[in-house]
């Protein structure tokens, strides 16, 4: 039995929450600590070659995109493109020396996003296929995010059709804009409404920010992880939720990196801004931000080990929104691990935190 969404608005006390955070009011955990980490990335070799074949066919562009990836496939021996494309050696032995019990995998950002749509559609069912084959040689270690080309948005909505019903992936991955376009562009709402009716969520991953907002942000290398990817992503969300695309897919999860990106943080503003006579503007929006944030909002840690940003984070959001997660291989497994089993939390929280929360939102079976 899921969770009641009017329980979920209404702000049910922390204490109710950690016997509520795994979906069925149990609030009993296994023998040891599960750890589901949520968003962990990889790659593969079709992959890389796609985006090598693509960033050296455009040596004038400097956007971080194609600086990154002029990077990771410079040398596949690297550290970093070694560990996206090793998922049953280095990755395991990381997880088993840290007691991580799952990975969800999704494909590195950004994804097929940048390739002629054609390619990217076909690069997509492969990384979907390889993925679900790692998955089945490796049962309880791991688990996935399938990848889209939102450049076709049709061939998209059949692709999480088949990632469900055949591949048995637990949600989607989109790296933001494409074409320097956001998904509250009606034109990829094929996208949500599969991905509403197939209970899959979405999990909106950074990029480089797109080109409208990329020249505020050539300075001082800020359209990097540094500042741009979370400003992109924010801004995606807020875009989202502001077309009236929750209130046409009501049921919609979208699951944000990073501490949600911050969104949450400016939940008090964003109701403000939007009470009648204020700032509302043109928004279609029928609710508040707020209701749709704990609404249709899932955030994971990734990135951001702050005990201050994980309390206000279950404050305002509850323990049940909140789930843990590395950014393997781009930052270390064993901080992650050392931040939440030192989080001044309940060990109720720390379960939800660290798993139960996880299996609920992508129907993880441990």
């Amino acid at each position: 039995m899921g969770l009641d969404r009017r329980t979920l608005l209404g702000g049910a006390s922390a204490a109710a929450a950690t016997t509520l955070v795994n979906g069925t009011g149990r609030a009993a955990r296994p023998k040891g600590q599960i750890r589901i980490a949520t968003e962990e990335a990889f790659s593969t070799r079709e992959h890389m070659r796609a985006m090598k074949a693509l960033v050296d066919s455009r040596p004038e562009v400097t956007r971080f995109d194609y600086k990154l990836y002029r990077l990771i496939t410079a040398d596949l021996d690297a550290d970093t493109p070694k560990r996206l494309l090793d998922l049953e050696k280095i990755r395991l032995a990381e997880m088993d020396e840290y007691g991580v019990t799952m990975h969800l995998l999704s494909l590195t950002s950004p994804g097929v996003q940048l390739l002629a749509p054609d390619v990217a559609v076909g690069v997509a069912r492969s990384t979907n296929d390889e993925l679900a084959e790692v998955i089945a040689r490796n049962p309880g270690r791991f688990a996935g995010l399938a990848t889209i080309a939102p450049q076709n948005p049709a061939a998209a909505a059949k692709e999480i059709e088949r990632a469900k019903n055949k591949l048995k992936l637990n949600g989607v991955i989109i790296n933001s804009h494409t074409n320097n376009e956001y998904l509250d562009d009606k034109k990829y709402w094929p996208i949500l409404e599969a991905a509403e009716a197939l209970d899959m969520p979405i999990y909106i991953h950074p990029r480089s920010p797109s080109d409208q907002m990329r020249l505020a942000m050539e300075d001082y290398n800020m359209g990097s992880a540094f500042w741009g990817y979370g400003m992109d992503t924010s801004t995606h969300f807020v875009r989202l939720m502001a077309s009236g695309a929750f209130d046409r897919f009501p049921a919609l999860t979208v699951v944000l990196g990073h501490m949600g990106e911050a969104v949450h943080f400016w939940i008090w503003r964003l109701d403000y801004m939007s009470a009648p006579g204020v700032q509302r503007g043109e928004s279609p929006m029928k609710l508040l931000p707020s209701e749709y944030i704990r609404r249709n909002l899932r955030i994971t840690t990734s990135g951001q080990e702050n005990p201050a940003a994980l309390k206000y984070s279950m404050d305002v959001l509850g323990p049940w929104n909140v789930m843990w997660a590395i950014d393997y291989p781009y930052q270390g497994t064993a901080s992650a691990v050392q931040f939440m089993d030192n989080a001044p939390i309940t060990q109720p929280e720390r379960d939800a935190i660290y798993w139960q929360n996880a299996a609920r939102v992508f129907n993880i079976k441990l």
